[in-house]
């Protein structure tokens, strides 16, 4: 279960570095023998885009590397003040310290690591839509396409500890989307219909969805893209009211006395790094600006990673092995040479 950082307040991983002789290719940071701190991140996809940024660094432009733990919080004001340098997965408009960070000068947001951004919303099965002859299951609303239609679909959904109301599968109280989900409810007028149904963690929130869809039935839920049940199950995505600047900062905000209709945010995932460091190292930036990764492919590796139980850095070897096609693009014929090398002896 990979929990973002505008979900809750996360801690980060420790990871070793390698150190790798000064590449002529690095600029007055690495060359000087500063170390390039990178925070640790958790969830899957912050950790192996993570520990791919790094082997770039120390491999193809001859950083030494460290990775920082510690809270959102602190870590995002650590980049601010440039006592950490690199976060490789920055989701955009949801963290005012970066907001403020960057206005003031302090942080750069770069590249564009997932194409088209992130994806939120309420999902139902495709089953329930579509059927699945395979599974001999017949399509049970296939005229469900919106949130509108779901008053009509309560008794599908139903939730067996309130008889005549649907469940809504919300994320566990206390993370962004929890609150965001419960105003949805209401200014959607659900409430009369749904129970908002909220797990005790993520695992519990996987755990329900993957139950429901390995017997075929129903299900109603909250989630988020990237990530791995998305690319090991099949669902559909109901459409929702369009999305709205104003509305979308009532639905989130704490003191916020009446709300309004919205559909969830689209995040772009950004490299963020102290600004110090992006003048100082132009030719990674370079690189890092040109690094991307599909959704169907970031999807299946989180899948990867979670269903095998491998770490980023173990992962982040594993692409730059088999994708050279890939990561080949992001930086200049000699770095790739010097990357490819110390894969093969690594």
């Amino acid at each position: 279960m990979q929990i973002k950082p505008w979900m809750r307040a996360t801690c980060v991983a420790f990871a070793a570095a390698v150190c790798w002789p000064a590449a002529a290719q690095a600029g007055s940071w690495c060359s000087a023998g500063k170390t390039v701190r990178f925070a640790g991140v958790t969830w899957e996809s912050g950790s192996f885009s993570s520990e791919v940024l790094r082997f770039i660094a120390e491999k193809g432009y001859g950083c030494k590397t460290d990775t920082v733990p510690g809270s959102t919080a602190a870590t995002e004001t650590a980049m601010s003040r440039n006592d950490l340098q690199v976060w490789s997965e920055q989701w955009t408009g949801r963290s005012e310290i970066i907001a403020k960070a960057v206005k003031d000068g302090q942080v750069k947001l770069i590249g564009d690591t997932l194409p088209g951004g992130t994806n939120e919303g309420w999902y139902v099965p495709e089953y329930v839509v579509k059927g699945d002859a395979k599974r001999n299951i017949k399509p049970l609303a296939p005229n469900l396409v919106s949130v509108a239609d779901l008053p009509k679909y309560k008794d599908l959904f139903e939730d067996d500890e309130e008889p005549g109301k649907g469940r809504f599968l919300n994320c566990p109280a206390g993370w962004d989307c929890e609150r965001v989900n419960r105003r949805l409810l209401k200014v959607l007028n659900l409430e009369d219909s749904y129970t908002d149904f909220r797990p005790g963690t993520g695992a519990a929130l996987d755990a329900a969805i993957t139950s429901a869809y390995e017997r075929g039935k129903p299900i109603l839920f909250y989630y988020w893209q990237p990530a791995a049940l998305m690319a090991k199950y099949r669902f559909v995505q109901l459409k929702m009211p369009p999305f709205d600047q104003k509305c979308w900062e009532t639905l989130r905000a704490d003191n916020s006395a009446s709300q309004c209709a919205s559909s969830y945010l689209v995040s772009h995932l950004k490299v963020g790094v102290s600004t110090p460091f992006y003048q100082a190292e132009p030719d990674l930036m370079a690189a890092y600006s040109k690094v991307s990764f599909p959704m169907d492919f970031l999807n299946k590796t989180i899948l990867e990673m979670t269903s095998k139980k491998i770490d980023g850095e173990t992962m982040a070897k594993q692409f730059l092995r088999e994708h050279p096609e890939m990561w080949k693009a992001w930086v200049p014929a000699d770095v790739a040479q010097k990357m490819q090398t110390a894969l093969a002896g690594s």
